[in-house]
């Protein structure tokens, strides 16, 4: 018994000189950059943040130069300030004021966003949760839909708009928001919802719950961040729109912002460029706003697409 222990404590007291010694010098300490590393890595940053940063500067800039500056003075500072292209512009063009253009641009991006968001949530828990005859020929047809370019469709469409008499309106702006035909957000959706469990979506099946209350209870809580990046893209879109008003839209009192700063180049022989610039700035500025209130939950929607639940 007595050599029985003796060998053991020999056992141990050789295991214990085997330890790495720095291990019981507790966690290793942090190799510090060096300071011409971060001087480096502060500069190349900033180079590029103003690479990035100078044309909205410059526009923003251009907005206090009297239009005679224009193809003379290449300098980002005007030389003669002036607040004349803010008064043009708020007094609006062919007889619109310019609050009916940003109006009527503010309508069809809530419009588009409200629409997408839903119809595409709708779609897309349709395609993740519930099974039917032919699920894979309509996702397949629905991804192949990214691959039909717009212009294929422009002609037919009108036709149909044409015909139901709702030219000159918004409704073919909104209304195939609001039909989930933006398949590049419903198949984004459609991979989120994916990755999620169905344990919850069981247990709500157990307690009596159907589709409806288990797609507005569980599911859209839980798809918060990928709605939200759907309504940032989806406002910018429709916010820059230009060829769809352009088509279906006639009368300036319905003209959004993109089609307000083409009479700026139109009306005349000669361009008005303060104007334009300075109605290009404003209508740039809703859509900086928009992404900056809601960019911290786009990056959440990135970030979560590669977790599993």
């Amino acid at each position: 018994m007595s050599t029985t222990t003796a060998t053991t404590t020999n056992a141990l007291q050789h295991t214990e000189n085997q330890v790495d010694p720095d291990a019981k010098t507790g966690p290793r300490r942090r190799v510090k950059r060096k300071t011409w590393q971060t001087v480096i890595w502060f500069v190349v940053l900033l180079a590029l943040t103003a690479v990035v940063l100078y044309p909205l500067v410059w526009l923003l800039m251009s907005t206090f130069k009297p239009n005679a500056e224009f193809g003379q003075n290449q300098s980002l500072i005007p030389n003669a300030p002036t607040l004349d292209n803010y008064a043009k512009v708020m007094e609006g063009i062919a007889g619109v004021p310019m609050w009916r253009f940003f109006a009527n641009s503010l309508l069809i991006a809530a419009g588009s966003v409200i629409g997408t968001v839903l119809s595409s949530a709708l779609a897309a828990y349709a395609f993740a949760r519930i099974q039917f005859k032919g699920l894979g020929v309509f996702f397949a047809a629905m991804i192949g839909t990214l691959l039909l370019p717009f212009h294929v469709v422009i002609i037919p469409q009108y036709i149909i708009f044409n015909r139901l008499d709702m030219v000159d309106t918004f409704w073919p702006l909104l209304l195939p928001k609001f039909l989930a035909t933006e398949a590049f957000f419903v198949f984004l959706l459609v991979q989120f919802i994916r990755q999620m469990p169905r344990d919850m979506d069981e247990a709500a099946r157990i307690d009596g719950a159907g589709h409806v209350r288990i797609f507005w209870s569980i599911i859209l809580p839980l798809i918060k961040p990928a709605l939200i990046t759907c309504a940032i893209f989806a406002f910018i879109w429709a916010w820059n729109d230009f060829l769809g008003p352009l088509l279906y839209l006639t009368s300036p009192e319905n003209y959004p912002l993109p089609i307000a700063l083409r009479l700026y180049n139109d009306q005349t022989s000669t361009s008005d460029y303060g104007a334009t610039v300075t109605a290009s700035f404003i209508a740039l500025v809703p859509v900086l706003l928009f992404f900056l209130v809601f960019q911290r939950f786009l990056v959440d929607g990135v970030a979560t697409q590669g977790l599993k639940g």
